[in-house]
């Protein structure tokens, strides 16, 4: 099944709010845990980082998993972690690409670098040696193997409190139980796109062969990252979110509803069909996205919500210090 979540303040106001925004988006996880067992991750929106050209990367480590995987080996899946740390540096430095900070959390390498060239082109020269999870300005992708709650703990996820996020838990059904399977997926090369899904691209490998040959990059075979990837391809050939999204209904074939997240917006769209469900709830300070109703009340306890259901073939997208809030049909 999988479930997808979604929080976006509005405004730079002081909020009148009990929870972080890593909390909000744990809860609406644990809430609707029956939906997607396996694994859980977020895409988080920091605030950039207070220099120009500095960036933040994150690399999935997969010499980390083996000590998941064989505790009675930590020493030697310790070392292999090193040299893969190494070799991160190494290959980054070649690319003119000056590390600031790093920490290893979880099964990842946090980095914050400086680097002044194009990313699809930095991502493009180390894709085969290292498998970075996120770049940007302000996003920040964490995804592992496990329930929402203990990553939450493990990747201090609650202490984010920045202005919007997404987020997913996954039942696997094509693909095995990995961190690298797990969602949120960045949209390879491209600054702050990041994407959850819950359904099917049944035209996956169409569409991936026509981005390909338009110069589009491709980490992984999930049709989540496809999403991303389209939509960052649609809005660097000048269409804004709104477009990106409309276009997606008549492009991407299947049973979905998604979210996409940009530095300072969270859109949705779903199919014809309407066969995954997503519900929202927004007042005058924030939009909440969960798929189902029990994620949105785990925010709000006690208290009688206005709810809906976005119709089939539909788009919407929020913008942050915007009043204007978008909500459309697609052409039937």
């Amino acid at each position: 099944m999988c479930a997808i979540a979604g929080l976006l303040f509005k405004h730079d106001l002081s909020r009148n709010f009990n929870m972080t925004t890593g909390e909000a988006l744990t809860e609406i996880l644990d809430a609707t845990l029956h939906r997607g067992p396996d694994s859980a991750g977020w895409a988080l929106y920091k605030e950039p980082l207070k220099k120009d050209n500095l960036i933040r990367m994150r690399f999935l480590l997969t010499a980390k998993e083996l000590t998941q995987i064989q505790k009675q080996e930590d020493v030697e899946a310790e070392s292999k972690v090193e040299r893969e740390i190494k070799k991160i540096r190494k290959q980054l430095e070649s690319l003119n690409v000056t590390v600031i900070d790093e920490a290893v959390i979880g099964c990842t390498l946090s980095v914050h670098a400086s680097y002044k060239g194009d990313i699809l082109h930095l991502t493009r020269s180390f894709e085969k040696e290292m498998l970075p999870i996120s770049i940007g300005e302000s996003l920040d992708i964490i995804k592992d193997v496990g329930h929402p709650r203990e990553l939450a703990r493990k990747y201090s996820i609650n202490n984010f409190n920045g202005s919007h996020g997404i987020a997913h838990i996954r039942l696997a059904t094509e693909s095995g139980v990995r961190p690298d399977t797990a969602h949120p997926f960045w949209a390879c090369g491209f600054s702050d796109i990041a994407t959850v899904h819950n359904g099917q691209i049944t035209n996956y490998w169409i569409m991936r062969r026509r981005l390909e040959r338009k110069g589009m990059a491709f980490q992984t075979h999930n049709d989540t990252e496809l999403i991303a990837v389209y939509l960052a391809y649609q809005m660097s050939v000048g269409a804004d979110l709104e477009d990106a999204l409309k276009a997606s209904l008549d492009d991407l074939d299947g049973t979905f509803s998604y979210l996409v997240a940009t530095k300072d917006s969270i859109g949705y769209a779903k199919d014809k069909l309407a066969a995954k469900p997503m519900v929202k709830y927004e007042n005058d300070e924030m939009i909440v996205i969960s798929s189902e109703e029990v994620g949105i009340n785990r925010l709000f306890p006690g208290k009688a919500l206005e709810t809906n259901e976005p119709a089939p073939l539909s788009y919407g997208f929020w913008r942050r210090n915007l009043h204007q809030i978008k909500d459309k049909k697609g052409d039937a």
